[in-house]
């Protein structure tokens, strides 16, 4: 007869974990720049949750204009890359979920 916490355990295990917060697969940028980064992409993809092209774009301007020209910016969910960049200038993270932003710098 299966023990009642198993049981529990299991149906826990079962729930999908959303992530409210931003959460980072992977960044070589400096702490300074980083964070600066990840508040902009989570306040820019909050304000534009339906339009994704919108978002890129005005994370990229945003981006251009403080750190110089070059940047690259995806926004979207279920997609794969592979880019050359910048040493010091990737970041990669995803937000509410399966919102994934990749901000890197190349030119």
């Amino acid at each position: 007869m299966p023990d009642m916490a198993d049981e529990e355990g299991a149906k826990e295990g079962d729930k999908k974990i959303v992530h409210t917060y931003p959460l980072v697969k992977h960044s070589d940028m400096k702490e300074e720049m980083r964070q600066e980064v990840i508040d902009l992409s989570v306040s820019v993809c909050e304000k534009y949750s339906s339009n994704y092209e919108l978002a890129a774009k005005t994370i990229k301007d945003t981006m251009d204009k403080k750190f110089g020209i070059y940047w690259h910016v995806v926004v979207g969910e279920g997609f794969g890359f592979e880019v050359s960049y910048e040493t010091e200038n990737i970041l990669y993270l995803f937000f509410a979920g399966n919102l994934a932003v990749v901000l890197w710098k190349c030119s």
